[in-house]
């Protein structure tokens, strides 16, 4: 299953696309979509959709996997990663996509093995389970391609399990 993972921001968005059977991964793109703080928001969100409509028409995801937004100390922020969130969740939506939310707590220990793992323990284990020679530079590329990877082992694990309680019953 090919899937986009986002991870979400009013000023870097990061996105990162996989291959993936929920046990092996397989990297096919990443990068950041980046707005400027001096734009008005409204501007920056529309640069965001536009770019993960990029993204889509560049490699055709079947499913998208979004970090839920946590609770920031700024309110201001967290509306706005709020607003962003929507746009990705919309993008995912509208086109017909299945769409998966992880909190971050989630992300990190589906990737790491802990929920409360640094940044740069979440690129070195992105590395690793994506078979890369170094880790990403982009910690908000890798935060997005630790969502898809959590995201295909909660399909993988959730697939397993109904298989299990369909032969018992």
């Amino acid at each position: 299953m090919r899937i986009l993972g986002i991870d979400c921001g009013s000023q870097v968005t990061g996105y990162g696309v996989l291959e993936s059977d929920g046990r092996r991964h397989k990297l096919v793109e990443y990068g950041t979509i980046r707005t400027s703080a001096r734009e008005p928001f409204a501007a920056r969100l529309k640069t965001i959709y536009r770019g993960i409509q990029k993204v889509f028409e560049g490699f055709s995801p079947e499913a998208i996997a979004v970090e839920s937004a946590f609770h920031g100390v700024n309110p201001k922020s967290s509306l706005q990663l709020a607003h962003v969130r929507g746009v990705a969740l919309l993008s995912g939506a509208e086109a017909g996509l299945e769409v998966g939310e992880y909190s971050p707590l989630e992300v990190k220990s589906s990737v790491v093995g802990y929920g409360r793992a640094s940044k740069e323990q979440v690129q070195m284990m992105v590395a690793s389970l994506l078979a890369l020679k170094e880790p990403i530079r982009s910690a908000d590329a890798a935060d997005a391609l630790a969502v898809a990877i959590c995201h295909a082992t909660r399909i993988r694990m959730t697939a397993s399990t109904q298989r299990r309680g369909k032969a018992v019953g």
